[in-house]
């Protein structure tokens, strides 16, 4: 076994294990932890594969912002998990459909990789040379022309979520008192001072 090979399986099994102790962790801050081990050893195989730009983003975007701010706000937001856990099994057909969907697309690119080895390796735009063409400019050239649309599409797709998570937490607080800035631009010096005559040597 090759010194490669050794790396490559190590990185591989640690990102597979920590991937399921995000989802099998009782403690919601351990499952961050997890997956901030996860994007470690996931940018360590882009490493591997020569995508360093894709490594540096993985760790600077994912886990020095998105993955701290799931712990800030597991840690900091006082989140009721058993309240959010007992709607579960309403949403459970859904994602049993995604799962298996997910399984149908793995089960064929193992079929396609099975059949024909040759297609997988051989990729859909030729790859620049290093002296004539960085990482990143490679990745944004192929990003931004032949596949703008998809991305455009990805960047819905997460702005949907982002706005049904927002949704899901959304809790009612009673007695919160909140701004109306309507009222407080119609409040004029009469409502706002109240001028008083004290008497001599007496209080309020």
């Amino acid at each position: 076994m090759t010194v490669n090979a050794a790396f490559f399986y190590l990185f591989a099994t640690v990102t597979v294990a920590s991937a399921f102790m995000v989802i099998a962790s009782r403690n919601p801050v351990q499952s961050v932890l997890f997956l901030i081990l996860a994007f470690v050893n996931a940018a360590g195989l882009f490493v591997m594969m020569g995508a360093e730009f894709l490594a540096m983003i993985l760790v600077i975007v994912y886990v020095g912002a998105v993955a701290v701010l799931f712990l800030f706000v597991v840690m900091m937001l006082d989140v009721d998990f058993a309240e959010l856990r007992q709607g579960f099994l309403q949403y459970l057909p859904v994602g049993v459909l995604i799962g298996i969907i997910f399984f149908v697309e793995l089960a064929m690119v193992i079929g396609i990789w099975v059949l024909d080895p040759a297609l997988i390796r051989s990729p859909a735009v030729p790859i620049p040379s290093p002296s004539l063409m960085t990482n990143t400019e490679a990745i944004g050239q192929v990003l931004y022309t032949r596949y703008a649309y998809f991305f455009q599409a990805a960047g819905l797709i997460l702005l949907v979520a982002m706005i049904g998570a927002i949704v899901l937490t959304l809790r009612a607080r009673p007695g919160v008192r909140r701004q109306d800035i309507s009222r407080q631009n119609a409040r004029t010096q009469e409502m706002a001072v109240e001028v008083r005559k004290v008497p001599f040597r007496q209080g309020v």
